[in-house]
């Protein structure tokens, strides 16, 4: 299976301001930045709690009805997704692959700063996709915290927009 991580940051690498606002993300529309290609791909979007909880203040509902795991340990109220296709698993990042893989997915995008970080130090994500915003915002949650180890990558393609986002594409190598 596949792992894939595709996020946006500040350019002083944090996803999200200390507060969890995303204010500093551009608004959608305009240029295509390769993420409805990218969302197509995947089978099951992996998110954790802190992550759902935020994707619900943002509007409707933005997976449609791709198949969305929310890790918590703790109970969640799943129905205020208004999709069927939301379910909570608990576990480590490999017992929650392994049964996605056993339910047959093939591809699968985790997403959310601490979701991000256990999948890496697991050794799951195979693929990092991090476009960057031309903005600093000099503190917030950062993309990456303490690793178990290094993680080698692999530099794929970048891409620069008119609107001064850079995406760059890397494969873990290990």
């Amino acid at each position: 299976m596949t792992a894939s991580v595709f996020v946006g940051t500040s350019l002083d690498g944090f996803i999200a301001r200390a507060n969890g606002d995303l204010d500093f993300l551009p608004e959608g529309g305009g240029e295509s930045h390769g993420y409805d290609e990218f969302i197509a791909s995947v089978d099951a979007i992996v998110i954790g709690r802190n992550t759902f909880e935020k994707v619900l203040t943002m509007g409707p509902w933005p997976y449609g009805e791709k198949r969305v795991v929310v890790l918590s340990s703790r109970p969640i109220d799943l129905t205020a997704a208004g999709s069927e296709n939301v379910e909570q698993m608990s576990g480590t990042p490999a017992e929650v692959a392994a049964q996605l893989a056993a339910g047959g997915a093939q591809h699968i995008y985790v997403d959310g700063g601490i979701t991000i970080q256990r999948f890496l130090n697991a050794g799951l994500v195979t693929r990092v996709v991090i476009t960057r915003v031309p903005v600093l915002i000099g503190d917030g949650i950062p993309l990456f915290g303490p690793l178990l180890r290094d993680i080698r990558l692999r530099h794929v393609a970048t891409q620069h927009y008119q609107s001064g986002l850079v995406k760059s594409e890397y494969a873990v190598t290990t």
